[in-house]
């Protein structure tokens, strides 16, 4: 039995799916039991509660073989972001230690050997150390930028004409990776894992950010204007998109630990995603 969260989210829907294609017994966890139905249709158990409750995750993951996790980016519904992160985090390590899951995959992320200075990405730091102690083989799979994070530029694109750029330069290329290409990649860890615990950094194609707007515009229709965002411009910007203070000051020292090249691939090995980004905005504008 493999166990599956995340279903109802980009990457843990697309490692379930492979998992059942491929004739694996799968369970399949959801918060709603109305969310389940689809996947008992297609063949997968379904254990219905939360990662928050230990006891259930416990019991979920009792004779399980392995098991796929990650921190569901609940941020908009949280107060204390790190906090809520590292109460997430405990919680699934303290029920993969009681259940003896014998190996877990988490979605990690780039930069997340560091201890300070990611933003977000440092609850995944305290997620990846947690499991660790517990002593499970653990393959976290350090993903980079996810190239559905241009999602966020289509209403500007779409209302404004513009593509807002809050990286150094709009010329420089960098790795973005689908979220298709890390659940495939997590599907195949789970199956066949490593002899010991590591960690696999994965990346895809490279794009600037002036060509990944110049295809959205291609996609929409029409030309849009890169708008550079300073770094000292940038909470000001996250809040005015609708977010809150906390989760803006996070993503704008994110960004800046991106420009300094404190955030990078660390890990012990390098896999490389072939899914386009022209493929990601023909889905996005569909």
């Amino acid at each position: 039995m493999l166990v599956v969260a995340g279903v109802t989210g980009h990457v843990g829907s697309v490692v379930a799916r492979d998992l059942l294609s491929k004739g694996e017994k799968v369970k399949v966890i959801v918060r709603d039991a109305a969310k389940g139905a689809e996947w008992s249709k297609a063949g997968a158990e379904v254990a219905v509660g939360t990662l928050e409750d230990t006891r259930f995750l416990t019991g979920a993951l009792r004779g399980a073989s392995g098991f796929f996790t990650l921190l569901p980016p609940n941020y908009h519904a949280v107060s204390g972001i790190y906090a809520y992160q590292c109460r997430l985090s405990d919680s699934i390590a303290a029920a993969v230690a009681e259940s003896h899951v014998p190996h877990v995959v988490i979605l990690s992320s780039v930069g997340a050997d560091l201890s300070e200075g990611t933003g977000p990405i440092k609850g995944l730091h305290y997620l990846e150390k947690v499991l660790q102690a517990t002593g499970v083989q653990l393959t976290a799979v350090r993903a980079g930028y996810f190239q559905e994070n241009v999602g966020n530029s289509l209403a500007p694109a779409k209302n404004a004409g513009i593509f807002p750029n809050m990286t150094p330069s709009a010329d420089y290329p960098f790795p973005m990776i689908a979220t298709r290409d890390i659940g495939l990649l997590v599907a195949a860890e789970m199956l066949l894992p490593s002899a010991k615990s590591e960690v696999v950094d994965l990346q895809g194609p490279s794009y600037t950010v002036r060509q990944v707007a110049e295809k959205l515009g291609t996609a929409l229709g029409k030309q849009l204007k890169v708008v550079d965002v300073p770094p000292s411009e940038q909470v000001a910007a996250f809040k005015q998109a609708g977010m809150g203070q906390e989760l803006s000051e996070l993503f704008a020292e994110m960004n800046a630990g991106f420009a300094s090249g404190k955030i990078r691939p660390a890990g012990d090995r390098l896999k490389i995603g072939r899914t386009t980004i022209d493929t990601v905005i023909k889905s996005l504008v569909k």
